[in-house]
């Protein structure tokens, strides 16, 4: 069972850099196969780097600290 509250503190750390850009993310639902779900919000949403946000930011970031993790993918 992965911890919900690591994964927040990750989405906590990396907040800041989305924010700087006008976009942030929310925590929609992990799981139980390791698959965490999130939604891209404000300029993230539409911007056409969102795929590399996700995966190379969010999705790497939370793996580093949470391993159990096998994705990260995003919920319009």
């Amino acid at each position: 069972m992965v911890d919900k509250r690591k994964i927040i503190d990750v989405l906590d750390k990396i907040r800041p850099q989305l924010q700087m850009d006008g976009g942030d993310v929310e925590l929609l639902e992990i799981t139980d196969d390791g698959i965490v779900k999130v939604r891209l919000q404000g300029h993230c949403a539409g911007c056409m780097h969102a795929q590399e946000t996700l995966k190379y930011g969010i999705e790497r970031a939370i793996k580093q600290f949470v391993p159990d993790i096998k994705s990260v993918e995003n919920i319009p």
